[in-house]
């Protein structure tokens, strides 16, 4: 990133109006009571409670429904599979509801990029793996999982209609769950926003509100889970890409420890390893479970993450103890956050508090342990160059030079920037990470947990970051958008999105905790916790209730 960008960049953060508001402190709020309920209960479906039941129990409740038609919507994924192993449904059926589902609301949403149903059909009939997920319709990230002969086209025309050589290890252990892939969900080009909009795609709508974004990169994922075409579907996360569409659609997201999913066996590290991968999902469980599927080394691996002995499934039930949570309302050079994210997460500490937990304001000295603008610069080095060879491996493939209507114009400004690195500017780049790492490490001495808002503002309106208009938009989107969420990525610890509140118009608001590095445990067990104290399955998107 060069003088000019960095420049404008400050002079922005400066100017903007947002980021100049106030700061709202904590204490007052609670003394004035304005904690109020409409962020705590959201806006409920009366209609739709009785089918919209707490997911933690729907796998005992289960066995005395069937599944077939509307009902289809009321079950997470291991629900789905105790009805399948009860022989209330088959894994057919429950394909055809999926297929249903997507024709019934994809048209709205526009979060599918291509389907393969014939190939999901044949793999039931040839009998599927006796895993926890047996039968249970699965969607996949149009980038990060590829599968042996299947299109991945990583929302780019450059890679329209490339076929993948090879399953990924994570692709092979979510088929071993039983598994059924039946489609594959929408990305920015090449994953690089917070938006999922593209000039091969088009827009991919929010289901609680279609002029926002579902967020991004995995935004499709996330719209079609809010949707309900499939209870959970695959995502990845470089820089908040799992977190910030569960926040913008209403969904639980964790992203794992760095190199706790493998990312192979092509490759070891994806962007220079800032990103991992995992899913989004309704409800606590179904993470765990997936986690407990995809999570360990594979061979030949060069690290991978803290060894957990337990089953991450069995941490969602357990108690947390009291754990001591330190609140950081925003990170530099953001200096705030709107009013509604700020009370969501407010809301948030204060419930964690009524559960037993002490939560302390470390936003201030927080902020001085790191150098933000420093490693969001090395972020942007370790993505261009990773952008720059993924470009130019594809070219390599096709035998040609790269065209002017290759690639949008930001990508193409990215991939022509990304030239001037050099190899010491990545190794500073990832040296710039390790120790804000070591510095996260020593601060989590104090603390159990980091508590923040998800994202700064609600949900967007569409056209407010794409790749089609000037890189510095982008820049400046990002920082008023999403503060807080690339941290954990810098850091390689993991971190998840609950979703607790909506906004006044009923967006969904998430807030975000960090654990210590290796320490899914922790998120799972107070995920539980605050999935229990406050179910959020009882706020359907508005396109199931209108």
């Amino acid at each position: 990133m060069d003088d000019n960008l960095r420049q404008h960049n400050r002079s922005n953060a400066k100017q903007n109006p947002l980021l100049r508001s106030r700061v709202i402190n904590r204490r007052d709020l609670l003394k004035q009571g304005m904690l109020v309920s409409t962020l705590a209960a959201g806006i409920r479906s009366k209609a739709f409670g009785n089918v919209h039941q707490n997911m933690i129990t729907a796998g005992l409740d289960s066995r005395h429904r069937r599944t077939r038609g509307p009902e289809y919507l009321e079950f997470d994924g291991l629900g789905l599979a105790e009805l399948v192993r009860t022989k209330q449904v088959t894994p057919l059926e429950l394909l055809e509801d999926a297929i249903d589902q997507l024709h019934a609301v994809n048209p709205k949403i526009n979060a599918i990029a291509s389907t393969f149903f014939d190939e999901a059909k044949q793999a039931i009939r040839r009998g599927l793996p006796e895993g926890p997920f047996k039968g249970v319709p699965f969607l996949l990230k149009d980038i990060s999982f590829p599968i042996k002969g299947n299109v991945s086209s990583y929302g780019s025309k450059l890679f329209e209609g490339r076929i993948s050589p090879s399953d990924s290890t994570a692709v092979s252990r979510l088929r071993n769950s039983g598994l059924v892939f039946f489609a594959r969900t929408r990305v920015p080009e090449l994953g690089i926003l917070p938006t999922t909009e593209s000039a091969v795609g088009g827009i991919t709508r929010n289901p609680y509100g279609l002029d926002r974004t579902a967020g991004g990169s995995s935004g499709g994922s996330a719209a079609a889970v809010a949707a309900r075409i499939a209870p959970m579907a695959s995502a990845s996360d470089g820089g908040g890409s799992i977190r910030i569409p569960a926040s913008c659609c209403g969904l639980f997201g964790l992203k794992p420890t760095r190199a706790r999913v493998p990312i192979g066996p092509d490759r070891f590290e994806a962007w220079g390893g800032l990103a991992t991968l995992h899913a989004l999902t309704q409800t606590v469980r179904d993470s765990a479970a997936l986690l407990d599927v995809t999570s360990g080394p594979a061979l030949g691996d060069s690290y991978h993450a803290p060894h957990f002995s337990g089953n991450f499934l069995e941490e969602v039930t357990k108690s947390p103890g009291k754990l001591k949570i330190a609140y950081v309302s925003t990170m530099p050079p953001a200096e705030d956050t709107s009013s509604e994210s700020q009370l969501a997460a407010l809301e948030t500490a204060t419930l964690c508090e009524s559960l037993g937990h002490q939560v302390d304001d470390c936003t201030d000295s927080f902020g001085r342990l790191f150098e933000f603008n420093r490693l969001r610069e090395s972020h942007g080095v370790c993505i261009l160059v990773a952008i720059r060879r993924t470009i130019l491996s594809r070219l390599k493939e096709l035998g040609r030079e790269l065209r002017d209507n290759d690639l949008e114009p930001v990508t193409r400004y990215y991939f022509d920037f990304a030239a001037r690195y050099s190899g010491v500017d990545l190794e500073n780049a990832r040296s710039t990470f390790f120790d804000a790492a070591r510095t996260m490490a020593k601060f989590q001495k104090s603390y159990d947990l980091i508590l923040t808002p998800t994202l700064a503002i609600p949900p967007i309106q569409h056209g407010r970051i794409t790749l089609t208009g000037m890189a510095q938009d982008v820049i400046d989107g990002i920082l008023e958008f999403l503060p807080c969420p690339a941290l954990a990525n810098w850091t390689g610890q993991p971190a998840m999105s609950v979703p607790l509140h909506q906004s006044k118009i009923g967006l969904p608001l998430g807030s975000q905790f960090f654990g210590r590095f290796g320490d899914e445990a922790t998120l799972f067990r107070l995920a539980g916790q605050l999935e229990g104290a406050q179910p959020w399955k009882n706020r359907p998107p508005n396109i199931l209730t209108n």
